[in-house]
C-alpha cells in the first residue's frame, strides 16, 4: 500500500496558491498576501516575518469557514442557482415535481458540506484524557460520506484510524466525529486522509498515527470510465507508523482482520 508524503508531527498542511492566498489544512483563507513593512512587492513572502510555531500548531482550532447565519443568507442564492441549472438541463422549474426542488437541493448541499461549520476543537472539548496507555488504539470501519470537489458527486466508504498514545487518549467517538467534519466538505480522498491524520496528531501529540480510507467515487461509477466495482485506497502514516515497519504492519493487519 502506498503511503502519503511524509508530514512532520505537529505540523499543519500548508500550500501556496498562485493568486496569493494560502491553504491551511486544505482550506483557502481567501486573503491575498501583502509584503511586510520594508519589503518590496517583488520580495513578497521571502521578506515576510516567519509565522510563529505556536500559531501553526493551533491552526486546526480556527478552521470554521461558514456559520449557520451564512447558511440562512446564502440559501436563496443557492436555490436560484439550482433553478438555473434545471433550466440549463432543459427542464421547467415551474412544473409540479420541480417546484420545491431548488430549495431542497440547496438545503441538501448545505448539509452535505456542513463540515465547514464545525471546528475540531469544538468536537473534542473535554474528550482528551490523561491515561498511562502506550498500546495501539484502533477504530475501524467508520462510515464516510463526502463530495468530490471536481464533479460534485458522492464519495463514500470506510475509514480506519489507529494511533499510539503518548500519555493521552481521545474519546473513541471523537475519532468518528473528526472523520465527519472533514468528510462533509468538498474533498479529494488524498487530502481527506491527510487532514484526519494531521488533526489527530495536533490534538493529541501521539507517538504515531495511521489513517486508511477505502472509498467508492461516483465520478468513476456514474460517468467517465464507469467502473462499478472500483475502489480507491489511500493512507497517511505519521510518526512511528511511518518510521517503524513493524508498527505499520501491525496496524494494517488489524484493520484487515
Amino acid at each position: 500500500m502506498e503511503h502519503s508524503k511524509h508530514t512532520k508531527l505537529g505540523s499543519t498542511e500548508k500550500q501556496e496558491r498562485g493568486d496569493g492566498g494560502s491553504v491551511l489544512n486544505g482550506h483557502f483563507d481567501g486573503m491575498p498576501k501583502r509584503p511586510a513593512a520594508g519589503c518590496s512587492a517583488a520580495q513578497g513572502a521571502e521578506c515576510a516575518p516567519p509565522r510563529a510555531a505556536s500559531s501553526v500548531m493551533e491552526s486546526w482550532k480556527e478552521e470554521r469557514t461558514r456559520s449557520v447565519e451564512d447558511n440562512e443568507m446564502s440559501l436563496p442564492s443557492l436555490a436560484a442557482a439550482y433553478s438555473t441549472i434545471l433550466r440549463g438541463l432543459g427542464e421547467d422549474p415551474q412544473r409540479q415535481g420541480l417546484l420545491k426542488t431548488p430549495w431542497r437541493a440547496a438545503t441538501a448541499m448545505q448539509f452535505f458540506t456542513k463540515g465547514y461549520q464545525e471546528k475540531i476543537v469544538d468536537v473534542l472539548n473535554d474528550a482528551i484524557f490523561d491515561e498511562d496507555h502506550d498500546e495501539m488504539v484502533i477504530v475501524k470501519d467508520i462510515d464516510m460520506f463526502s463530495m468530490c470537489e471536481h464533479h460534485l458527486v458522492p464519495i463514500f466508504g470506510r475509514v480506519h484510524i489507529g494511533y499510539l498514545p503518548n500519555k493521552r487518549v481521545l474519546g473513541l467517538s471523537k475519532l468518528a466525529r473528526i472523520v465527519e467534519i472533514y468528510s462533509r466538505r468538498l474533498q479529494v480522498q488524498e487530502r481527506l486522509t491527510k487532514q484526519i491524520a494531521v488533526a489527530i496528531t495536533e490534538a493529541l501529540q501521539p507517538t504515531g498515527v495511521g489513517v486508511v480510507i477505502e472509498a467508492t467515487h461516483m465520478c468513476m461509477v456514474m460517468r467517465g470510465v464507469q467502473k462499478m466495482n472500483s475502489k480507491t485506497v489511500t493512507s497517511t502514516m505519521l510518526g512511528v507508523f511511518r518510521e517503524d515497519p513493524k508498527t505499520r504492519d501491525e496496524f494494517l493487519t488489524l484493520i484487515r482482520s
